[in-house]
C-alpha cells in the first residue's frame, strides 16, 4: 500500500461508493453523502479498494493510517534475513595447513548463516587433473563434517573453475 498512493477526499470522483463504517456496517451511498459524513467526523474519505463496483471507501484519519502501514512494512523488513553468497576460492595444489584454514573461514561463514561457494581455480596443465580438484573439495567436506550444512550445488567444472555451494543447515 506505501508505494501507490490511496484517492482521498475529493479525489474520489465517482457517483457513488461503498461506504464501510468503523464497526464493519456497509451501505452504497453518493460521493458527497460520504464526504459530508468524513467532514462531520474531521475524518478523511479514503478509498481502499478502486476497482470494485462500487468502490469501497472507509472514513478514516488518512495520516494515521499511511504511518500504521509504514510501520508494518518496517517491521516485515525487520523479520527478513538477507542472506549472502561468501566465495572461498583455493587451487587443487594447496597445501594441508591452508586447506584446514579456509576451511575454518568456511564454518565460521555457514555459523553466520551465510551460504558459501568454495571455488578451486586450474592454471595451465591444472586443468588434466581436475580429479585433484575433486579431492580437494571432497576434503573440505570431511573437515566440515556434515551436521551444520546442506550441499546446495554438487561439485562441477565451469571453464576453469570447480565449484560447490554449500548452505548452513536451518535453525528451526
Amino acid at each position: 500500500m506505501a508505494g501507490k498512493e490511496l484517492r482521498i477526499n475529493e479525489q474520489i470522483r465517482v457517483k457513488e461508493v461503498r461506504l464501510v463504517d468503523a464497526e464493519g456496517g456497509q451501505e452504497v451511498v453518493t460521493t458527497t453523502r460520504a464526504l459530508e459524513l468524513a467532514k462531520e467526523r474531521g475524518l478523511d474519505l479514503v478509498e481502499m479498494a478502486a476497482n470494485a463496483k462500487p468502490p469501497v471507501c472507509k472514513i478514516l484519519d488518512y495520516g494515521k493510517y499511511r504511518f500504521e502501514q509504514e510501520k508494518k512494512l518496517r517491521e516485515s523488513k525487520k523479520k527478513q534475513k538477507l542472506i549472502k553468497l561468501k566465495e572461498v576460492r583455493m587451487q587443487p595444489k594447496i597445501e594441508k595447513h591452508d586447506l584446514e584454514f579456509k576451511t575454518k573461514h568456511i564454518s565460521d561463514f555457514l555459523e553466520d548463516g551465510n551460504k558459501v561457494k568454495v571455488t578451486i581455480r586450474f592454471r595451465g596443465r591444472e586443468l588434466a587433473h581436475t580429479d585433484r580438484g575433486k579431492d580437494v573439495l571432497a576434503k573440505v567436506m570431511e573437515l566440515l563434517g556434515d551436521e551444520n550444512f546442506n550441499l546446495d550445488k554438487n561439485p562441477s567444472m565451469e571453464g576453469r573453475f570447480m565449484s560447490m555451494i554449500i548452505s548452513p543447515k536451518g535453525k528451526k
